[in-house]
């Protein structure tokens, strides 16, 4: 099975040498600020609304000080519709800004993560510059709240980045995703095991083709779209049956022709490790796993297929046997041209401990589960 390698740009091929120096410099800019941004450092937004902007769970002694300077210049936190949603605004549909007269860490943490926190203030609509920030930090997985000041003012050594290239980076690392390595990995029920590993889809971060056997690719290639779950996938969590699903597709490709399984970087439904934890930490007191997305501030789910379909592409595949329960991964796939010539379900055990997340999977995101063919296993 053949991987053609590919620039690790998405560039125009018409463009002049003038524009693909502009598509480099905003994609080394976005990636830059991403970084900045899970430091805890702000970053300007140039645009025709430009904000300073810096993630609302970085505010330190340091950062308060700096951004006290430019209070007085109309600092606000952008909050997403449905963190507004659990402050009180019960009907909001688009994120929204809290002005913040003073920078005081304490009102900003309860309106931005707290659950019995409620709205304090008029909320404005957001900016074109608001919701770069929120895009921004989308990007870089953390929490997404942002505390945000208008215009162009910002400390020394700041880093700037154009608010459209923050908007466009998404497609771009899609489109330039490429293979950088593979090699055979033996896998108990899976000896016949080959990891190719792939850069970009989902910012700077290396997803992985896990192909089992030899599947015919002239044919419908068994597939499952596995995003990673450190919890459940490592350590065995009982809160969730993704482990079991990964080890169980694979078994089962093992001994059925083959297939593939992609396994993605898309930790906590797209919301990383850290928003996960949070998210957990929600559900220990009472929250189901949507509803904890939710007051953290995240819709219902923000993984991203499209660079999945490329990775099939890359390796030769055209249609697939989808193992998933997820009809939005089928979905995914066929807009982005693989054709879905079948869906299997993929089960895992159902505990005590999982048994209310996998209901709401089922009833809350439309997941093919038929708990009530399963009897709760202790374990």
């Amino acid at each position: 099975m053949s991987v053609t390698m590919q620039s690790h740009l998405s560039l125009d091929p018409a463009a002049g040498r003038e524009q693909v120096r502009d598509q480099v410099r905003d994609q080394v800019g976005v990636e830059r600020a991403l970084a900045e941004i899970r430091a805890g450092r702000p970053v300007a937004l140039r645009g025709t609304d430009p904000v300073l902007a810096l993630s609302a769970e970085a505010l330190d002694e340091a950062t308060n000080a700096a951004l006290a300077a430019l209070a007085g210049t109309g600092a606000r936190l952008v909050l997403p519709a449905p963190r507004l949603r659990r402050l009180g605004l019960a009907d909001r549909k688009d994120a929204g800004a809290v002005a913040l007269p003073a920078i005081d860490p304490a009102r900003i943490e309860a309106l931005a993560l707290r659950l019995d926190a409620r709205i304090d203030a008029p909320v404005a609509p957001a900016s074109a510059g608001d919701e770069a920030a929120l895009a921004l930090a989308a990007l870089a997985q953390v929490l997404p709240a942002v505390v945000v000041v208008p215009g162009e003012a910002a400390p020394p050594g700041t880093l700037s980045v154009a608010a459209e290239a923050v908007a466009r980076y998404p497609a771009r690392q899609a489109a330039a995703l490429r293979p950088v390595s593979r090699a055979p990995v033996p896998l108990a029920g899976a000896p016949d095991s080959e990891f190719v590993v792939f850069r970009g889809g989902e910012g700077l971060r290396d997803q992985v083709a896990v192909v089992i056997g030899r599947p015919d690719l002239t044919g419908p290639v068994a597939v499952r779209l596995h995003s990673a779950c450190l919890t459940g996938d490592l350590f065995g969590s009982l809160k969730c049956d993704c482990g079991d699903q990964l080890r169980g597709t694979a078994g089962w490709m093992a001994q059925h022709g083959g297939g593939i399984v992609l396994y993605l970087d898309q930790e906590g439904r797209g919301n990383g490790l850290a928003n996960k934890i949070r998210a957990y930490d929600l559900q220990a007191r009472g929250l189901d796993t949507y509803e904890a997305d939710e007051a953290l501030g995240f819709g219902l789910d923000q993984r991203r297929f499209d660079f999945a379909a490329a990775m099939l592409k890359a390796l030769g595949v055209a249609s697939v046997r989808l193992l998933s329960n997820n009809p939005e991964k089928a979905a995914s796939l066929e807009a982005a041209g693989i054709a879905v010539v079948e869906t299997q379900r993929a089960l895992g055990r159902v505990t005590p401990e999982n048994l209310r997340y996998l209901t709401a999977k089922r009833d809350r995101a439309g997941h093919a589960l038929d708990l009530d063919a399963f009897a709760c296993i202790d374990v």
